[in-house]
């Protein structure tokens, strides 16, 4: 089998992650061919970076690579995959995506898998791959082990997960990331509004981010919701009068959050309004 290193990659894609991963791939040695982009001018800029040709027509895409990597949305998948497939029909060619399936190539591709990193990209902040987990799923045994040489080249840590499986990774990263960062936009709006500055919450957010290092989320959480402290839970929903998702979002988190502690039997004693404990 050939070695990663030796392996000529195309890049269909140049977005957010491919323009990390095509990046980090280059850096490690390997040969980045081609990047293929709807527009010639975010190929170009990618392709300047790892010294490949820049495409923007699928039929222009060669039949030199042994990997082709499809880092595109969801919903463009299925659109560019027959047109790039029918290229370089021998080439293994993998996605990136959390939620699609693998067998999103079966009628297309002899070879496919997936080949995905957990992490949120973008094209300006550059990331040390090396802890960042990749997950990887192939049609046959010989494409598995080429996967895990490659991603091998760039973290220390390699998991093989199925479909099912990465379908819910997928949703527990957008828990993890996505809605945390949402709650971080709408903690800035709320601050903004009262002239107080974000970066005063930032020493909160790295500490509450390295406690789960250490701890189970479910140990490390505080706050009122977690107690059911209705007297302050109630006075806070008032304080976001007028901003009424914002207001739904509070309620039912403070509630989710307490119910998966009493799930677990984790919480401290309810406070009642006339100022006695009760379980």
């Amino acid at each position: 089998m050939m070695n990663a290193k030796q392996l000529k990659i195309s890049m269909i894609g140049a977005g957010n992650l491919a323009t990390r991963l095509a990046g980090a791939l280059h850096e490690a040695g390997c040969s980045i061919r081609q990047v293929y982009s709807r527009t010639m001018r975010s190929a170009e800029s990618l392709a300047g970076q790892v010294g490949a040709q820049p495409i923007c027509m699928p039929e222009e895409v060669d039949d030199q690579a042994d990997i082709l990597i499809f880092a595109l949305t969801d919903k463009a998948l299925p659109e560019v995959i027959p047109m790039v497939a029918k290229r370089n029909p021998k080439a293994l060619m993998v996605h990136t995506a959390g939620s699609m399936p693998m067998q999103v190539f079966a009628h297309h591709a002899e070879r496919f898998g997936v080949f995905y990193p957990l992490q949120t990209f973008s094209k300006f902040r550059v990331v040390d791959f090396r802890p960042i987990p990749f997950f990887i799923e192939a049609s046959d045994d010989e494409a598995l082990q080429q996967l895990k040489s490659l991603a091998g080249v760039l973290s220390e840590k390699v998991y093989v997960a199925d479909s099912e499986q990465r379908k819910r990774l997928h949703l527990a990263a957008v828990f993890a990331n996505n809605f945390a960062n949402h709650c971080y936009a709408l903690a800035q709006q709320i601050l903004e509004k009262y002239d107080l500055p974000f970066d005063a919450l930032l020493p909160l957010i790295d500490e509450t981010a390295a406690k789960v290092h250490d701890m189970a989320p479910l140990k490390a959480q505080t706050g009122p919701a977690i107690r059911f402290d209705e007297n302050v839970i109630r006075a806070q929903e008032n304080l976001l009068e007028g901003m009424t998702l914002s207001q739904q979002v509070y309620r039912l988190m403070s509630e989710s959050i307490h119910h998966l502690a009493e799930e677990n039997s984790d919480v401290p004693p309810t406070q009642n309004n006339d100022g006695k404990c009760s379980k």
